[in-house]
């Protein structure tokens, strides 16, 4: 792997505030510094654990920064996408559609909440753990590193009926996306950065099988697909195949994170629907965001890096809301 970008805080701040980055609205304030007494390493005990599920789980980061995206999206940062059934708890975010036999990593989480809990009981919430395991995952990856809020409590209850409406599908047009984006206060630079997360990590076949054979009911493959990327595709993922067959997002470095997922959208080989409209969609601001980061590396990891805050700073339960978790999957006391 490539080794880690890193950026000093200073520099990282004088950039954001020259670019006027969007900050999504949050009644909350998270800092950087609320575990610095009462759990000092609880970064370093999150990043060794991410680094070690790695060593056995090339896929992992992957999952990981996709599971804090899923619960973000679904009543803000709250950790209530780890929830199982049970309790309170009559229908787990886990069993909607975008998370159902594809959201993985809980395991690494339970691990991760093992050690805080016996390094600092009580104290870290399983929503700052997901923030904090998102940054290890792309920081030993190769990607930017950033400076992680934190402060969130941990939600009572799961959404399952706002998983399946809230969260972006490989499916959706840009336009229904960038509205996704919008209600949660990200804009269109955000909807580009993060998606850049899909630089590593794999998907199913189910996920655009639609595109390879019979797209938007034409009965005939997306005529955005490169050629010879089409053809690809459709040895691995069969017309009457396995649905579950993995496909790496960046074929060409599908372990690291770097800017190639871009440079893949120019010669039209984004692999979902999603990822390859960002470039495809005439007259969308998008399309000179994902130029910009196909050329310039640099910019795709400060955007991401903001992108990430932004995006964490989502609905967060902070001071009496909410509680401290001691089991990721359920709710104290049930």
């Amino acid at each position: 792997m490539l080794c880690s970008t890193r950026y000093t805080h200073l520099l990282l701040a004088s950039i954001l505030t020259a670019l006027t980055f969007h900050y999504p609205k949050s009644n909350a304030q998270l800092t950087s510094t609320f575990y610095s007494t009462a759990c000092p390493n609880v970064s370093s005990i999150v990043t060794s654990a991410v680094r070690q599920a790695l060593q056995s789980d090339s896929r992992i980061g992957a999952s990981l920064i996709r599971l804090h995206f899923h619960d973000c999206f679904v009543n803000g940062c709250d950790g209530s996408i780890l929830l199982d059934v049970g309790g309170n708890i009559t229908q787990s975010e886990k069993n909607a559609v975008p998370n159902n036999n594809s959201a993985r990593g809980f395991d690494v989480v339970d691990n991760i909440k093992t050690s805080l809990e016996t390094s600092c009981p009580g104290v870290v919430s399983c929503a700052d753990i997901l923030a904090l395991a998102a940054e290890a995952s792309v920081s030993l990856s190769g990607g930017p590193t950033w400076t992680v809020l934190v402060g969130r409590r941990d939600g009572l209850a799961a959404n399952q009926a706002g998983a399946n409406t809230s969260i972006p599908s490989p499916f959706e047009s840009l336009a229904n996306i960038t509205n996704k984006f919008s209600a949660v206060g990200l804009n269109a630079n955000d909807v580009v950065a993060l998606s850049g997360a899909h630089t590593f990590g794999r998907a199913q076949c189910r996920f655009f099988i639609n595109r390879l054979y019979n797209f938007s009911g034409t009965g005939s493959p997306d005529p955005t697909l490169n050629t010879t990327y089409l053809a690809t595709l459709q040895q691995n993922c069969p017309q009457n195949g396995s649905g579950t067959t993995l496909n790496n997002l960046d074929p060409s470095t599908p372990d690291t994170f770097d800017n190639n997922y871009f440079k893949n959208l120019l010669t039209n080989q984004g692999l979902l629907q999603s990822d390859q409209e960002l470039f495809s969609t005439n007259g969308s601001s998008t399309v000179s965001i994902v130029n910009n980061f196909a050329g310039n590396q640099t910019a795709f990891f400060q955007a991401f890096a903001q992108s990430m805050i932004n995006m964490g700073n989502i609905s967060p339960l902070t001071g009496s809301q909410g509680e401290i978790r001691s089991n990721c999957r359920k709710v104290n006391g049930s």
